[in-house]
């Protein structure tokens, strides 16, 4: 199963392919709008959510709401192309309109632009966007519709935002039915010192990150291998969520925390009620690369978005003199619309892992070979 996406941030709109879907999965489209709405939802998201009204529109590979078995064709349009046209139109525009030469720091301009022989860091951050994210949390929902037929549901919330940060510990059914809308987040009253957070970073022209929480409930022991370094579950998914813009670190079940206890407090010992179980999951459901069949458990850190209204010393790749950066239209804190993305990117690499074991041309074969499964 492969996902590919393509598009720029104001461009016509952001496409994704994706291959290996079995025939005869029901997709519920209403879902993908939904997870795009949440996408573009959280306090301290920029004025580009109030321009775009995210739907997705499925081009192929679909036929009365069930796969085909062909390549699925995915797309989400940009509403605000019409404003950027005489900018960003393939057959034709203004290269010198609205160029951008004042890189910024954090971002993939200057890098980008030494890379790619680029004097305009627009034709890098076009495609750099985090805007990108919109058409993966739409195909996101494809794969989340693949492992849910399968009984594997996904799940997260926001366990930090800046300095504020809540230690609680929540089941994967109160993360479904308890977690807060505006910032994603389980305590209501750490939410509201988030908010006031935000609004003082907004105020000094600064921006925040966080730390993200994911679940994983229902998966069978067996995915992923010890056999090569390229198949270890928590190197693919680890990949998965590290290619989230913004994402600087990732950890399984303990992460860091498991480098400063004694091996004793650090490993699951191991019990037997039926089928084989852990007493506790520290190592996050993942053991020797594979999944053990307890729940998945992964948090990503988030870094502040590097677009800050304030600006930040930069050099101007077409003068060579020190400037400010450019301060293109952002956010002031993402955080809960990465959650989502992170579900979504989560979603697809843990729906390749399982068609890789399975295999099955239609939904019937792949269903029948998981339940097969110890």
């Amino acid at each position: 199963m492969k996902l590919s996406t393509g598009g720029e941030s104001h461009g016509k709109g952001l496409f994704a392919i994706i291959e290996g879907l079995p025939a005869g999965l029901r997709l519920d489209l209403c879902a993908i709008d939904g997870a795009l709405r949440r996408r573009q939802s959280g306090y301290g998201r920029g004025a580009r959510q109030k321009l775009e009204c995210d739907h997705a529109e499925i081009l192929s590979g679909v036929r009365d709401g069930r796969t085909l078995g062909s390549p699925l064709t995915l797309a989400v349009r940009n509403r605000d192309y019409e404003n950027w046209k005489e900018v960003m139109a393939p057959e034709g525009c203004d290269t010198d309109l609205r160029k951008l030469t004042a890189v910024r720091p954090g971002h993939a301009d200057l890098a980008g632009s030494l890379k790619f022989g680029q004097e305009d860091a627009r034709n890098i951050l076009e495609r750099a966007s985090a805007r990108e994210t919109a058409v993966r949390v739409a195909a996101g929902e494809i794969f989340r519709a693949y492992l849910g037929a399968l009984g594997i549901g996904i799940a997260g919330y926001v366990r930090s935002v800046g300095s504020i940060s809540d230690g609680g510990e929540y089941s994967f059914e109160e993360i479904l039915a308890n977690r807060e809308e505006t910032l994603g987040m389980m305590d209501a009253r750490l939410a509201a010192k988030v908010r006031e957070e935000i609004d003082r970073a907004r105020a000094e022209g600064d921006t925040l990150g966080g730390v993200l929480e994911l679940r994983v409930k229902g998966l069978k022991a067996g995915f992923g291998s010890c056999m090569t370094y390229r198949e270890k579950l928590d190197a693919r998914l680890a990949f998965a969520l590290m290619s989230v813009q913004a994402v600087k670190g990732v950890e399984v079940g303990l992460g860091f925390e498991a480098a400063k206890k004694r091996g004793s407090e650090v490993h699951d010992e191991i019990g037997k009620e039926g089928p084989f179980r852990r007493l506790t999951n520290r190592a996050g459901g993942i053991e020797g690369g594979m999944s053990n069949g307890e729940e998945l458990c992964l948090r990503a850190a988030m870094k502040p978005i590097p677009t800050l209204t304030r600006g930040l010393k930069t050099v101007d790749i077409a003068t060579g003199e020190g400037t400010v950066a450019a301060a293109e239209r952002s956010d002031v804190c993402a955080v809960t619309a990465c959650e989502v993305v992170l579900e979504a990117a989560l979603a697809a690499e843990l729906a390749a892992v399982v068609s890789e074991r399975l295999g099955g041309d239609t939904m019937k074969e792949v269903l029948a070979r998981y339940e097969a499964l110890s």
